[in-house]
């Protein structure tokens, strides 16, 4: 991969990201210009955008765990809650292809990345290792409970009916985000 391929490719990817931020329809936006050429396939593209929010997701957990490194799987839930308040388009995205697949390598290929993000999640909140084999199943029960009480929020956008519902430190948040 030539270095202008390289950056090619992230504004690409960039642009696909902003669009399921905007669209939030979990639709994979393959007719955006640029996307076959990068991409070439649904799978490619899966797999860029899952990349994209597992790094997401470590970061946020980081930045949690700085935060209240007393509760570890409190800051690892929360971490999981912003990572899916920043990133709501692409998290669905990955979901509606995670529950309805297109092919039997992309349900290969995403149930391997959810293990990889139940693992972090596990090891993040020291109920696994990484390398235990029971880290994804803690992990997923982990990411079940911060989905239980996940409630989205807008970032960076103006929504009525989000604002009225979110709180007014989730507001002044979303205003310095923005």
């Amino acid at each position: 991969m030539t270095w202008d391929t390289f950056h090619r490719r992230g504004e690409v990817l960039r642009a696909v990201v902003d669009a399921t931020e905007a669209r939030r329809d979990g639709v994979l936006p393959m007719e955006m210009p640029g996307v076959a050429e990068t991409f070439g396939d649904e799978l490619t593209l899966i797999g860029a955008l899952q990349l994209r929010w597992h790094t997401r997701l470590a970061g946020s957990i980081e930045r949690e765990l700085m935060d209240q490194p007393m509760d570890l799987e409190s800051a690892v839930m929360a971490a999981w809650r912003r990572t899916a308040t920043e990133m709501t388009g692409v998290r669905r995205i990955l979901d509606a292809y995670a529950d309805a697949p297109t092919s039997e390598q992309m349900a290969r290929t995403l149930t391997k990345a959810h293990r990889k993000d139940w693992a972090l999640m596990a090891s993040m909140a020291g109920k696994a290792s990484p390398s235990d084999r029971a880290a994804a199943d803690v992990g997923r029960s982990i990411e079940e409970r911060a989905r239980a009480a996940y409630r989205p929020v807008a970032v960076g956008r103006h929504r009525a009916d989000d604002a009225e519902k979110a709180s007014l430190l989730h507001r002044i948040k979303a205003h310095l985000a923005a």
